[in-house]
């Protein structure tokens, strides 16, 4: 008899341990709060949990910047990006907290233009910066009772642009610090 309560506490011990572990906030908001400090540029996000550890996420990229290239002299941006990633968190005791891994994928729209002399003349280059992106990126998040997230990020990616790979790189490399909201 005693077997079978001590067999029967721990059949309930487990499952109350597992339904503590699913239970928690599936909506994240973020932003990338180092990037809209240092260079003007906005980047928004939704992740929604798909599972304890995964989860897929959208992200909006308002003053898109390729490689951190700044806008000083006559140089000017004007793109805008659009990423959507699927996230994999390596903690299996705080659900999507710790280290995690992020494949993606990543449009961006617009163009860049700079002021360029040539011969004496100062002529205004146009470069269209549409390019389809496939990238891979890796973090950190602590987790402050289901509901505040902080943590740094790094991401590279390689665009497919014969145009934005003359005037800039086929390579692109991306980083910051998101702060987020889970409901």
């Amino acid at each position: 008899m005693k077997k079978a309560y001590f067999l029967f506490s721990l059949l309930l011990i487990s499952s109350l341990v597992k339904a503590q572990q699913e239970e928690f906030p599936k909506n994240e908001v973020k932003l990338n709060i180092a990037n809209t400090i240092a260079i003007a540029s906005v980047e928004v996000g939704y992740e929604r949990f798909i599972g304890f550890n995964q989860s897929i996420e959208i992200i909006g990229l308002i003053n898109d910047r390729i490689n951190y290239h700044s806008e000083s002299g006559s140089r000017e941006f004007n793109t805008n990006s659009i990423k959507l990633g699927y996230n994999y968190y390596f903690n299996q005791e705080n659900a999507g907290s710790g280290i995690y891994a992020n494949p993606f994928v990543k449009y961006r729209f617009g163009d860049f233009s700079q002021d360029r002399t040539f011969e004496g003349q100062t002529v205004n280059v146009e470069t269209d910066m549409d390019t389809f992106m496939v990238g891979l990126g890796a973090g950190y998040k602590w987790n402050f009772g289901n509901k505040f997230v902080l943590g740094p990020f790094v991401n590279i990616a390689r665009n497919f642009s014969e145009e934005v790979k003359e005037r800039f790189s086929a390579i692109e490399f991306n980083a910051g610090f998101q702060v987020g909201y889970r409901f």
